[in-house]
């Protein structure tokens, strides 16, 4: 077989030229990994050690509900294939340290289709026991939660986006440094928009209060909807800082006074005034025109470049929405993912 590519590669060389040939080469090597990076299904890559991989999946599990059958076959799975059990902040059990030739084996003996999403969704809805289970509860916290998990669980987005639920003021689900967050109080639902942690952590707006269950799903459909038409490659709570909040509050609530239709995946024309916030989405200096380079910051190179976000997806890289992408090179997310630095920045350049 060896045999056979070389005499293919000098044909095409010595016909089309060197350039033709090593265009030819590199499709070749990215969809050997793409195979490698995108398989097996509904994992993520969790570490390379010594040359070796190992991968984890974490199985959708809405409000962190599980039925002691569920969990013994998690418990099960894990023994056998010598895995890991990991609690997730996410209400989610991971079972990692799993070999890929063991994934979809896996699955099927859970009996459940592979959780597969990307970067750019709605990760997770966190939601706290509420009136159902806690003592302090003034809300139905695992009612309205689990209503907003049906709707919007794995549902695209121009970057990721974590919601919280929590049935008091003392938001067990964290719901002021969420994306959307309702807290329960005695006038009814509170909603915060704009929250987050890690790397640049915001605490949440206020949009608005004392809702019905029944408001709170519409606002946070408006929400949602706006955010999906008008927004670029950031965070809620970053396109809330670059438009303004008080821009946000207006449009919003205007909609959902009028009860104006909502249209969801509607992204309206680019905004060529776009210029994210030192600090906020970017981190480095790369501009438009520049060449991308080793040093690169992840972020930058897929706002300025999006052209170059399918080769990252088709290599297992889910920079979209990536926190660690606000900080991180392309050379530091290369050697994570065991790809060859040179080439992929050869390749993102001529993409970009």
């Amino acid at each position: 077989m060896a045999d056979v590519l070389n005499y293919f590669f000098e044909y095409i060389c010595h016909c089309f030229g060197e350039n033709l040939c090593m265009k030819v080469f590199f499709f070749i090597d990215l969809r050997e990994r793409e195979d490698d990076f995108m398989l097996p299904r509904g994992a993520n890559l969790q570490r390379i050690k010594n040359g070796k991989k190992t991968y984890a999946i974490t199985p959708h599990l809405p409000g962190g509900f599980v039925t002691p059958e569920r969990l013994e076959k998690y418990a099960n799975v894990a023994r056998r294939y010598h895995g890991a059990l990991k609690l997730t902040s996410a209400q989610r059990i991971m079972i990692t340290n799993l070999e890929a030739e063991d994934i979809e084996k896996i699955w099927q003996e859970l009996g459940i289709e592979p959780a597969i999403g990307f970067a750019n969704c709605v990760r997770s809805v966190k939601i706290c026991p509420g009136t159902t289970f806690c003592k302090r509860g003034k809300k139905d916290s695992i009612k309205i939660g689990l209503e907003l998990d049906k709707r919007y669980i794995k549902k695209e987005m121009p970057s990721r986006m974590k919601m919280g639920v929590s049935g008091c003021p003392n938001s067990c689900s964290e719901s002021i440094v969420k994306d959307i967050g309702l807290v329960g109080t005695d006038e009814g639902w509170d909603i915060y928009v704009g929250g987050s942690a890690g790397s640049h952590p915001r605490l949440a707006n206020k949009l608005i209060g004392g809702l019905s269950d029944d408001d709170a799903l519409v606002v946070v459909a408006y929400i949602v909807s706006y955010y999906q038409a008008n927004a670029d490659i950031e965070r809620l709570g970053q396109f809330i800082d670059r438009i303004g909040f008080a821009k946000f509050e207006q449009e919003v609530l205007d909609q959902y006074t009028n009860r104006s239709k909502i249209e969801m995946n509607q992204k309206q024309e680019k905004n060529n005034d776009f210029a994210p916030l030192p600090g906020g989405l970017t981190e480095g200096t790369l501009a438009l025109g520049d060449a991308i380079t080793a040093d690169s910051i992840v972020a930058d190179i897929i706002r300025i470049y999006p052209n170059t976000i399918p080769v990252l997806r088709s290599l297992g890289l889910g920079c979209l929405g990536c926190p660690s992408a606000t900080g991180e090179p392309i050379s530091q997310a290369a050697e994570i993912h065991g790809l060859e630095l040179e080439q992929l920045v050869k390749t993102l350049n001529e993409k970009r």
